[in-house]
């Protein structure tokens, strides 16, 4: 079933091309034609660029090598920097899972659609409800003629109305969940959330392996309509833990390096591995003729968790911190036909801004209630001069949360942050002090306050968005 979405900022090319079909089919009777019709109607030549968004879980900034020379190896992600652009000051819009997925895919602050904090399997400790009312990126580039498809992790819902295929998605082949309790196993407090659109099915196999092998049988299908773009978003759980490498890989790396700890280890043979997988759809994309015209980013959604070995240098602290180690993450984007190869910038953005850079590309029109700002003036070289503001905001439970949120803020060289709800506001320069070290909330009193008004702004904001169904 797929639930229908209004959306000021959408049109409908494929009804357009329906009509002007049987318009087509009319002249022909019209002009006494006999036997078998046949007639063909022409996509339009300036049509938008395939999509691969590649979205992977609690990857460290410095676990892709093309950042920080370091353990770990990742020719296969570097390869899209290196042919592409490099980002170097991108931040995911929030410091866990759920809420940086709904803003990707809404190009709106998470808290504004919904899901201020991770959704769960059960609901005492789930935070979060995706606004069944907001139009995803799946859902607009569907009115612009493009196919739409999920391969991977979704996290933003576990039944009707928030399952992939009701909201844009034409095919989704995936886990609904969080997290897997084993990759092999691939069952989440012993449910098993896999599935074919709506059918439950049960695969062998390592999950990255496995969602590697269906992204790569969805290019090779869409290869076979090259009339029709199409957006696929690979999602995968990988390197989010359980750290569970293949056990081949692991000796591997234990023979590269046996002075690695052996947390380390499994960390940076986990996360080769799925480098290699990604590798594997890049040559998908290569073998079929479509990587000239396939837009390719790479990126996550928030930093590594430090007590799994991850690797977020040099930022302080990782996954569920305000500081730049849960927040900071590699992002790069390849288009031969339109990106210079080798480019790099350092504009900083968030991982939503996709949203817009998407739709722009694509030729479709823009929401007028954005947060997310296009990249595609810097793409094409150029730079985006207007400043702007970076709110995050994230909701937990558990005692050390108790169900409140906690928030930062960025403003120009400025960041105003909490890590709980119950401890004083911390204020950076981040331009003097990238590393978070020199807390100057006591010396700057008159900053806090300007930007914690700010913050209460993006709080009301939120707060008209109920996060619970």
């Amino acid at each position: 079933m797929t639930v229908l979405t209004t959306s000021s900022c959408s049109h409908r090319l494929p009804r357009f091309l329906t009509v002007m079909c049987v318009l087509a089919a009319l002249l022909a009777l019209v002009a006494g034609k006999k036997g078998p019709m046949s007639f063909a109607v022409e996509r339009p030549t300036d049509r938008g660029p395939n999509f691969l968004l590649i979205f992977t879980d609690d990857q460290g900034y410095s676990d892709v090598s093309t950042y920080l020379p370091t353990d770990v190896q990742t020719p296969h992600i570097d390869r899209i920097a290196t042919e592409g652009m490099l980002f170097t000051t991108m931040r995911a819009n929030c410091t866990v899972c759920s809420p940086s997925r709904a803003a990707l895919l809404t190009g709106r602050y998470a808290d504004r659609v919904g899901v201020p904090g991770v959704i769960r399997t059960h609901p005492e400790n789930s935070w979060g409800f995706f606004a069944p009312s907001v139009p995803t990126l799946a859902d607009e580039l569907k009115q612009v003629g493009y196919h739409t498809a999920i391969v991977g992790k979704w996290h933003l819902g576990l039944e009707s109305p928030n399952t992939p295929n009701e909201r844009g998605f034409d095919f989704f082949h995936g886990f609904l969940g969080d997290m897997m309790d084993s990759y092999t196993t691939h069952l989440r407090h012993g449910n098993n959330y896999m599935r074919r659109d709506g059918q439950v099915i049960e695969p062998q196999g390592h999950a990255t392996d496995l969602f590697t092998d269906w992204a790569i049988d969805y290019v090779r299908q869409r290869a076979r309509q090259p009339d029709q773009p199409f957006f696929l978003y690979l999602a995968y759980n990988a390197p989010h833990f359980p750290i569970e490498p293949p056990e081949d890989w692991l000796e591997r790396i234990r023979q590269r390096d046996p002075q690695l700890p052996e947390k380390r280890a499994l960390n940076v043979a986990f996360v080769e591995h799925l480098d290699d997988r990604i590798g594997r759809v890049l040559a998908a994309l290569d073998e079929t003729g479509l990587a000239d015209n396939t837009m390719v980013v790479f990126t996550c959604d928030n930093g590594g968790s430090l007590p799994h070995a991850q690797n977020n240098d040099p930022w302080r602290d990782g996954k569920q911190s305000h500081y730049d180690g849960g927040l900071r993450v590699p992002f790069m984007a390849r288009w031969p036909e339109r990106i210079a190869a080798g480019s790099r910038s350092d504009y900083a953005g968030l991982i939503f801004d996709l949203f817009p850079t998407f739709l722009e590309l694509a030729g479709a029109p823009l929401c007028e209630d954005l947060d997310a700002v296009s990249l595609v003036p810097i793409l094409d070289g150029g730079t985006i001069d207007e400043a702007r503001e970076l709110y995050f905001v994230r909701r937990e439970g558990g005692p050390a949360y108790g169900g409140k949120s906690y928030e930062a803020l960025i403003r120009g060289e400025w960041k105003l942050l909490q890590n709980d709800p119950y401890s004083p506001l911390e204020l950076y320069n981040l331009q003097d002090d990238p590393q978070e070290q020199n807390n100057l909330a006591a010396k700057r009193p008159q900053i806090v306050r300007e930007m914690s008004a700010a913050l209460r702004r993006h709080i009301q904001r939120g707060g008209s968005v109920p996060w619970q169904p």
